[in-house]
């Protein structure tokens, strides 16, 4: 199942539909309150950051947030080929699996072998210790079909309201 159609369920589970006055309604904005300004977002829940030649991926906390406890990570193997929108790996969260896509197309040059032993860090760290493969970028020119994060904000909110 694709990441992104597992977290748009998984928000349409988790809503709370109705609010009293002593229980207000599910605030949609706390998945979305973690976008970190100056990466670059893939509306399947992915995120990369372009430094020089290398650019680092993982899943947003939007993602991690839907899918729960992160128990198991299936990372690619360095040197394998990343294709733009195609899968590169999986997590396996308490709740589901869900596919990884790459947001970029290039050469995978690391894979982050700290989540072998501590998948978690992608639910306590998404951006930064969670963080999944780096890549060299075969088409640079690929970053400017991605989102900023204001839009990514925005596709996330429309994407949990239509569910």
């Amino acid at each position: 199942m694709a990441l992104r159609m597992w977290a748009s369920s998984a928000a349409n589970a988790l809503r709370v539909s109705t609010a009293t006055a002593s229980r207000p309604a599910f605030s949609l904005f706390r998945s979305f309150s973690a976008v970190v300004e100056g990466l670059k977002y893939a509306t399947s829940h992915e995120w990369v950051k372009h430094e020089g030649s290398v650019a680092t991926i993982g899943i947003t906390h939007h993602a991690q947030d839907h899918l729960g406890e992160v128990v198991f990570v299936e990372l690619p193997d360095v040197g394998k080929a990343a294709k733009q929108g195609a899968g590169f790996g999986a997590v396996e969260s308490v709740k589901a699996t869900s596919d990884v896509n790459s947001p970029i197309s290039g050469e995978i040059v690391e894979v982050n072998t700290k989540l072998n032993d501590t998948p978690g860090l992608i639910n306590t760290s998404p951006y930064g210790e969670g963080w999944m493969i780096k890549v060299k970028p075969s088409n640079p020119s690929e970053l400017d079909s991605l989102l900023g994060a204001k839009e990514y904000t925005k596709f996330c909110e429309e994407e949990d309201a239509s569910h």
